[in-house]
This record gives structure tokens, sequence and C-alpha cells, in this order.
């Protein structure tokens, strides 16, 4: 199913611990899911609270997070954050990727990345083995580089998303433009 449904944008998303722990993990389970409204969405597998990621657990305790956009200038990064530590060991502080305060919530956001979004927990819902995850989006961080006119241009956003297994790729856009 995975390799399947490729390629899936992935949601760095960053928590923080009731213990102040930063958290920093990537997500291709993730989507949105309203628009008008911006609400987003993540999958994580299901089971008790002490037995979820530590994002999940993170967000369900402080009703929080940032999906931090994952763009290639820090595809390596992104990678060490999906290395499994302790809950009480940040993975900001292990893959050495540098910390910007959030807006309207109290955790981190990756200071480099082009967009981050600000995030209150709208709801959960167990779906067989997964949690899904949604979250309002209450703030928008987006550098201006990746920006034409006030809005977000797609050729200068250059994402990472993922494959089936190891595989990630890039964004590069095919020479097609939607005609409806």
């Amino acid at each position: 199913m995975k390799t399947a449904v490729s390629p899936r944008p992935i949601a760095w998303i960053s928590t923080r611990s009731p213990d102040g722990v930063d958290n920093l993990a990537p997500f291709s389970a993730y989507n949105y899911v309203s628009s008008a409204e911006p609400v987003v969405s993540f999958s994580v597998p299901a089971g008790d609270r002490d037995e979820l990621k530590d994002t999940a657990r993170n967000v369900l305790e402080t009703g929080e997070f940032a999906v931090n956009v994952a763009a290639e200038a820090l595809a390596e990064e992104m990678d060490a954050t999906s290395a499994s530590l302790d809950a009480d060991e940040s993975e900001f502080d292990f893959a050495e990727v540098e910390r910007a305060p959030c807006t309207t919530i109290d955790a981190s956001r990756v200071a480099d990345a082009p967009v981050t979004m600000e995030c209150t927990l709208y709801g959960t819902m167990t779906v067989h083995d997964r949690l899904l995850t949604l979250g309002d989006v209450r703030h928008v961080h987006v550098d201006e580089g990746v920006q034409t006119d006030g809005q977000i241009d797609a050729t200068k956003l250059e994402t990472v998303a993922r494959l089936g297994g190891p595989y990630y790729t890039d964004s590069d856009p095919i020479d097609l433009e939607r005609q409806f």
C-alpha cells in the first residue's frame, strides 16, 4: 500500500512534551483535509498511550503540534529525526536542526523550513491499526523565498516526498500543467 500510494508528502512534525522536551519526527501518512478552514492530518500506529510514538503522545497530552514542510535542503536532517530516541532526548539536538519559536503554540519549529503550520488538536480517530490525528492550522510561517506575489509558489518549494521502502523523491515539476 505504501508503495502504491506515492509520492507521499512528509509532515516533519514538531511537538513539545509536557516535560519540555522538543520532539521532531517525519510522517509520510499525512495530508490536508480542509483548505477553507485549514485542517491537516497524519496517522501513526495506534496503541495505548504509553505505546504511542512520542509525537502522538505529545499531541494528545498538549493539544498542539507544528507541521514543518520537509525541504530538499534539509532531507538528511529530516531522515535523521526518524531515529528511535528515548522520550527525554530531542531529535532537534540529535540531528542538529535549528529551532525557532512558534507564534501561537508552545512548541519549537524548524527554523529553516520553508513553510510551517502551527496546529491545535481538532480530534483523533482510530482507523483499524492507525491513530488518525487532525489539526486545526492556527498560524502559517512562509519563507519569502518560496513566494511569488505573496503566495506559495510550487516551483520554488523544493519539497521531499516518500516513495515505498527506504526511498525519497524530490518535487521537480513535469512538463504538464493542469488544464481543467
